[in-house]
């Protein structure tokens, strides 16, 4: 009886059920084409890129910058559709699905404006000291609603205070930067703001060779005196 208990073991032990979900989950991963994992994971990073030149970049023509953050938002929610639904292995419901790609439109935001005022800080000095801690705190709180493993309340957790403190200390320093930034002359660079040169306004208003060309159709020459004809009152004989 003991031989046989000894003998079923190991054909017990060789199929167990995490055995079977492993290979369907091997099986589930080798049915992902590689096209397509690489269109998702470049789409994030496309699509946040436009949107943190957009939010960097917006009052400078609102309009314009307007349609490139619609367009980095429509990209980066297309790599969220792809990966999370049409790539994952098991599909979540529709509330679920609700909650991903409204967390995922926010953390593309949060992202763009994390990045964006960090690379364009010396641009836009102000703009940037509320742009970064803005991003921080944005992409946090939104990573945190679409991970399917954390609970909400973590934003209130240790972690999410710690973040909150370090977006209050990137404000506040930050501010300073680019309060000195802006009271140097030469701090920061311009987009398209640059003045006109100064004109010189001890430029005659005609050049000297202009002043001495004479007009078309005029000779340069003198004209020679008009002969007056003289007067014959009949004395001249006389």
């Amino acid at each position: 009886m003991t031989q046989l208990l000894d003998a079923r073991t190991p054909q017990t032990a060789a199929n167990p059920a995490g055995g079977r979900a492993s290979r369907r989950k091997a099986q589930s991963s080798r049915k992902r084409p590689l096209a397509a994992r690489y269109l998702g994971y470049v789409g994030y990073f496309v699509g946040a890129g436009l949107i943190s030149g957009a939010v960097v970049h917006h009052p400078l023509d609102p309009d314009r910058y307007t349609r490139i953050a619609a367009y980095g938002a429509l990209v980066f929610l297309a790599a969220t559709v792809l990966n999370e639904f049409l790539l994952a292995r098991e599909r979540p419901g529709l509330a679920r699905m609700l909650i991903v790609v409204g967390s995922s439109l926010l953390l593309s935001f949060g992202i763009g404006m994390l990045s964006g005022g960090l690379q364009h800080f010396d641009d836009f000095p102000a703009r940037g000291a509320v742009l970064v801690p803005a991003g921080i705190v944005v992409s946090f709180i939104a990573y945190v609603i679409k991970d399917a493993d954390t609970p909400t309340r973590r934003i209130f957790s240790l972690l999410g205070l710690t973040v909150m403190a370090v977006a209050a200390l990137a404000f506040f320093g930050l501010r300073e930067v680019a309060a000195s930034m802006e009271a140097t002359p030469d701090g920061g660079h311009s987009h398209g703001t640059a003045e006109e040169p100064a004109t010189d306004d001890h430029t005659p208003a005609t050049s000297p060779s202009a002043a001495a060309t004479p007009a078309l159709g005029t000779s340069a020459q003198p004209k020679p005196a008009s002969t007056i004809a003289p007067h014959n009152d009949g004395h001249a004989g006389h």
